[in-house]
């Protein structure tokens, strides 16, 4: 199955590297009206977008977008990423949940008995006067 659909791809291969080559023939063709140099499109391209017309872009085209419309593509960006995360399942939610639960507790364990024993050394340095 893999080598056929392998050798379908490498038949469809051969057809795009005719196409790709028929185009850049015909880029290569300049016409009257086009600015020659040397031979670079980019050149070309330049020239095609300063003949057209010099008429003021809108905001779309410029890239420009109102206040609102940035809140509304911020509110778009947060929910497509938000389609991205993968969700735990209700019990790795419940797993995690007493994994969390349980090391905060043991922390608080350790804290507060820290505390006290440093509470009580530093009353008996420094004397108690009950």
């Amino acid at each position: 199955m893999a080598d056929n659909k392998r050798h379908g791809e490498d038949a469809g291969d051969d057809r795009l590297d005719d196409e790709i080559v028929d185009d850049v023939a015909d880029d290569d063709a300049t016409g009257a009206d086009e600015p020659v140099s040397r031979g670079g499109t980019a050149t070309r391209s330049r020239a095609r977008a300063e003949s057209a017309d010099s008429r003021p872009a809108t905001r779309s085209e410029t890239g420009r977008v109102g206040v609102f419309g940035r809140i509304a593509r911020f509110f778009r960006e947060v929910v497509a990423e938000l389609r991205k995360v993968i969700w735990p399942t209700r019990k790795e939610l419940l797993t995690y949940t007493a994994v969390v639960v349980t090391f905060v507790a043991v922390m608080l364990t350790i804290v507060g008995v820290l505390d006290y024993g440093f509470a009580k050394v530093v009353l008996f340095v420094f004397g108690n006067s009950d």
